[in-house]
């Protein structure tokens, strides 16, 4: 049998605005004022209390469908009115509809998981089934709201409950095409092996379906890629009857299997012993393989003719690039792409590296005696930005703490819900922890970092709370010791000029002299000179957005116009700082789409998949390079956009001056590691990893002892 993805009798019929029509309603019926089930779809509190007060229905009415007003509610997302039903003592475990469905299905059908959550705290039995044997947990999936589910899963409801056929969470969300679901299930202890009643396993399921996200998760988590059905398919078999060959294969190789979903392994028995650590040995491999490449485009450059050495010198990177390209064939799934691996940070780091060996042994012993005081303060910037570097590098960005148990992150849902604040910009579902403001989850790094600027890849890190400092001191002696090293190379080339032969093809022959005296070195430093480029335009934007006391994520996310946690925070800065339950009705209304049939297990009736590509080769090295930063904020000058209105005022900007010295004045060591999370603001050492107030809001609205304070998540002994 194929899940079909709803329960065909969901209670009510909706129009296409969501609202329940009234049409529906015979005219025959009772008056307006009268019919407690329309009182109960608008929520007129008022209206069902009269007719309470008269005695025409008590709290227990159901028709003869056995549907309650509750239910009404609940569908509607009428927060209140199912709480005023439930205090006057409807029963929140009643069955009605063509669906025998209880209030808490019905909610679950439309992803109203506030209303949800109330039911609960009344004693909805999250165990109960529907006509077809669902219960919450599968209806919750084939709506796919990861909150739901969350909500869910930590009211120790287990993640394998099976419907009336077999079929757990994770076979539908496979089904569904929900990858984000497929990994919470797997992540949450979920059988990958499970089966339903004709033998499908979930990896069945997402063949039928055609999510290559689904596929390469279950394949990820040890699915087994030979499991047979009762009728004998294979999983090859079914993506064959599928028309889903193509995704498959690619899941397959992503993954680190060839088509017939065989391990793939190098012919050389050397590679085989070295890919026993796969990560290990291709983090090195993609680091230091690019200095390799450099030192040979440079060797062939500089000693050969320039019009016969720079195509050729093109070709070598082109063919060494390609042996690395296809060295990641062997990589872990997360590794496939060579923007996931070092692949440039080695390019910074293996220029650097030959930048002061060659400063070491050739343009130092030549200039030093001319140019002391240049060459003192080389060394000094060359040492500092090395340091700098491998800080950025090697330290946490400012990791948001994960919580210690379920019982943790049961009282964070919790406290959210009650702050209505339980949605993805307050709560990570990866991390499974509150979000704090200014906070992002970075899907390279898998965590979440406080007060994130960037994913930088020259350094292979997130640009956090933690090693935002030493990035821009890395930025600052790494532009100023290019500067010194031109003018050391100046001089270098001014004691050798008289050496070097003028038997030139092209150049003048005071230019031949130059270049044949030291080629290597020519090139070299005209390469490492190039850098100059990126690093000037990340100063400049660094140097704005520090004195706006904004990070690089803030100041794209407001250029481009979307609301993050910081217009949010900006919001509640010139607000109350609480939601009414109206407002967190309309912001959780969460309707998904009407009931509709489900899709035929023909070949080929699966859903397409539709990849956005974001511009290309030249768009991927605009943000690598940070033109596109760079131009937004030029853009929109050091004042930011002029005609924003005051909602949209930074809150945590004090000044330009007070923004300075908070970067720069905080009591964390330069030279070391900072305490996590911890920074100045306004002055005042705060700790990025807990803050989830605005700070305007804490300090000036607060009272008594609590004024000036920032809040925490509250704590629960883990189990």
């Amino acid at each position: 049998m194929i899940p079909n993805g709803k329960t065909t009798a969901a209670a009510p019929k909706l129009s296409d605005d969501d609202h329940v029509e009234l049409a529906e309603i015979p005219p025959s019926g009772p008056p307006p004022e009268e019919d407690i089930m329309q009182l109960a779809r608008v929520g007129d509190i008022a209206g069902i209390e009269r007719l309470y007060a008269l005695g025409k229905f008590d709290a227990q009415y159901c028709d003869e469908e056995g549907i309650t007003p509750l239910h009404w509610a609940a569908i509607n997302n009428q927060y209140a009115m199912c709480d005023f039903l439930l205090r006057a003592g409807a029963d929140v475990n009643k069955k009605g509809g063509e669906s025998v469905a209880t209030p808490i299905m019905w909610a679950a059908q439309r992803c109203h998981y506030y209303t949800v959550n109330l039911l609960i705290q009344h004693g909805a039995d999250l165990l109960l089934t529907d006509v077809q044997g669902y219960n919450i947990l599968h209806l919750a999936t084939f709506e796919g709201n990861i909150f739901l589910l969350v909500l869910l899963l930590h009211q120790n409801v287990s993640v394998d409950i099976t419907d009336s056929h077999g079929h757990t969470c994770l076979m539908w969300a496979a089904y569904k095409g929900f990858p984000a679901c497929v990994d919470l299930f797997l992540r949450w202890g979920a059988d990958v092996h499970a089966t339903d009643e004709t033998g499908f396993t979930a990896l069945h399921w997402a063949l039928v379906k055609g999510s290559q996200g689904c596929i390469q998760k279950l394949i990820e988590y040890g699915a087994d890629r030979f499991a047979e059905t009762s009728n004998g398919k294979t999983p090859a078999i079914t993506a064959e009857e599928m028309r889903t060959e193509r995704i498959w294969h690619r899941a397959l190789k992503e993954c680190g299997y060839d088509e017939d979903g065989m391990p793939i392994v190098p012919s050389i028995p050397l590679a085989s012993r070295l890919l026993k650590d796969k990560r290990g040995f291709m983090t090195k491999f993609y680091f230091l393989w690019p200095l390799f490449i450099i030192w040979v485009m440079i060797m062939i450059v500089s000693h050969m003719v320039i019009f016969a050495g720079v195509p050729l010198a093109l070709f070598a990177g082109y063919s060494l690039q390609w042996v690395a390209q296809q060295a990641i064939e062997y990589a872990p799934s997360d590794m496939k792409h060579l923007h996931n691996t070092p692949w440039l940070a080695g390019i910074f780091a293996g220029t650097l590296f030959l930048v002061e060996v060659r400063y070491l042994t050739h343009i130092l012993p030549v200039t030093f005696s001319s140019h002391i005081i240049s060459n003192i303060a080389f060394s000094v910037l060359c040492s500092l930005c090395t340091y700098f570097y491998f800080c950025t590098m090697f330290y946490e960005p400012g990791y948001v703490p994960k919580l210690g148990g379920l019982s943790e992150q049961k009282a964070v849902i919790d406290e959210l819900l009650s702050l209505w604040k339980f949605d993805d910009q307050n709560f990570c579902v990866p991390c499974m922890v509150r979000m704090p403001l200014r906070s992002k989850h970075c899907k390279k790094c898998k965590r979440c970092v406080a007060k994130h600027d960037h994913h930088c890849p020259w350094v292979y890190n997130c640009i956090g709370v933690n090693n935002h400092r030493h990035f821009f001191l890395y930025l600052v002696t790494l532009a100023t010791g290019l500067i010194v090293l031109v003018r050391l190379t100046i001089s270098y080339y001014e004691v050798l000029g008289e050496k070097g032969s003028n038997e030139c093809n092209i150049l003048a022959e005071g230019l031949c002299r130059i270049v044949n005296a030291d080629p290597f070195t020519l090139v070299l430093v005209i390469w490492s000179t190039l850098q100059l480029t990126w690093v000037t335009m990340l100063l400049f934007v660094q140097l704005v957005q520090i004195s706006r006391a904004m990070t690089t994520w803030e100041n794209m996310r407001a250029s481009h116009g979307h609301g993050g946690k910081v217009s949010q925070s900006i919001t509640s800065a010139l607000t109350t700082g609480t939601t009414s339950r109206a407002g967190a009705q309309l912001g959780d209304s969460g309707l998904g789409p009407d009931p509709a049939l489900p899709p035929t297990h023909a070949p080929g009736g699966h859903g397409h998949h539709h990849h956005h590509h974001r511009g290309g080769c030249f768009a991927q090295w605009k943000r690598i390079l940070g033109v596109d930063t760079f131009v937004e904020t030029a853009k929109n000058g050091y004042e930011g956009n002029r005609n924003r209105s005051r909602r949209n005022q930074n809150p945590f900007s004090a000044g330009c001056v007070q923004n300075c010295k908070d970067f720069w004045c905080d009591p964390a060591p330069i030279f070391g590691k900072r305490e996590n999370g911890t920074a100045s603001l306004r002055g005042e050492v705060v700790n990025y990893t807990t803050m989830y107030e605005n700070p305007r809001l804490t300090m000036t609205m607060g009272g008594g002892d609590t004024a000036g304070t920032y809040h925490s998540v509250a704590a629960d002994d883990s189990v």
